[in-house]
């Protein structure tokens, strides 16, 4: 197994929910750190949401690894952020025996 190129600077972000006053919530993004990454694209589709065309691109995000537990770990439902882009993480799998490295599915969407 190759080693990665971790060539892109990412933040990653996990969400934060505020108490609304009214019962519900309001959901913000808080950064946790930065991490360097290999973005590699993997397959996209495109649908319909409220007849507007919304176009999904799955990624594969390979970071360096972290210990359980650690804040710098990846999970799922935090995302990473590259300027104006939005990584959602779906899953997180040790790249290597050793996990050295980390491997992100990740879905990138976006309105048309």
């Amino acid at each position: 197994m190759k080693t990665p190129r971790l060539n892109r600077k990412l933040v990653l972000e996990a969400p934060v929910r505020n108490a609304d006053g009214a019962g519900g919530y309001t959901e913000t993004w808080q950064a946790l750190g930065t991490v360097w990454a290999e973005v590699t694209a993997r397959s996209g589709s495109e649908r319909q949401v409220a007849g507007v065309p919304v176009s999904r691109v799955g990624y594969r995000i390979v970071v360096r690894g972290a210990p359980e537990g650690s804040a710098m770990r990846p999970s799922p439902e935090q995302r990473f952020a590259e300027g104006t882009r939005r990584f959602v993480i779906r899953a997180v799998a040790e790249r290597d025996p050793r996990g050295q490295y980390l491997t992100c599915f990740a879905d990138e969407e976006v309105a048309a």
